[in-house]
């Protein structure tokens, strides 16, 4: 094939693969239903992504997807729980504050805000850190954590880039995220989480 053609060809691949495995995490959601389903599904989606950027595309992605979602199922769903906590807390004590006309409580909002930042922080990573390492379940918080504090411009980077993605696609074709959209970020998320990992693989028990 000529390079044009070639580059046509690759693009339409990769295209292909993104509605795959995002109509994969949809479907197994949905069959896990909803609060069940997210999260081992998010694991199965980052644990085949995890694969493309490595380098291995041929891997067959069904096999390995439906692998991830039974395997991690149980603990995908009690770290999941323990996130929803952590960040309904941080949402109710800020409602809580901004509720109050003392200014001593509209000053302590900023400090959850800015707990809400490291919160933001910690999702970012979390699921590139699950895929790729064996860890115990408090580790899976606090790792996040500390490639984000370590990293802070590529964690700028990564989620200025979803951000402004998503954004981009929402105000000119909102459709492509209901097709693509959360493959396209677990891509981007994984991509910049193996950038940092090498550091951190000589730590892992």
């Amino acid at each position: 094939m000529t390079g044009f053609i070639a580059g046509y060809y690759n693009f339409c691949l990769w295209i292909t693969r993104w509605l795959y495995v995002h109509f994969l995490w949809i479907g197994f959601t949905i069959l896990g239903l909803g609060v069940l389903g997210i999260m081992p599904a998010t694991a199965a989606m980052f644990a085949v992504v995890r694969k493309w950027v490595q380098g291995d595309t041929d891997k067959p992605i069904f096999p390995l997807f439906w692998k991830t979602y039974k395997q991690e199922f149980p603990r995908s769903n009690i770290l999941g729980g323990i996130l929803f906590l952590i960040g309904y807390g941080l949402f109710i004590q800020y409602q809580i504050l901004r509720s109050q006309e003392e200014a001593v409580y509209y000053v302590a909002s900023f400090a959850i805000l800015a707990l809400a930042a490291l919160f933001t922080v910690i999702l970012l990573y979390f699921f590139p850190v699950f895929s790729h390492f064996k860890l115990s379940n408090i580790q899976y918080l606090l790792w996040p954590f500390m490639i984000g504090f370590l990293h802070p411009v590529l964690t700028i980077v990564l989620f200025t880039a979803v951000a402004g993605i998503y954004y981009l696609v929402y105000i000119s074709m909102p459709g492509l995220l209901f097709l693509m959209g959360g493959s396209v970020a677990a891509f981007i998320l994984t991509w910049g989480g193996q950038l940092t990992f090498a550091r951190f693989e000589r730590r892992e028990e």
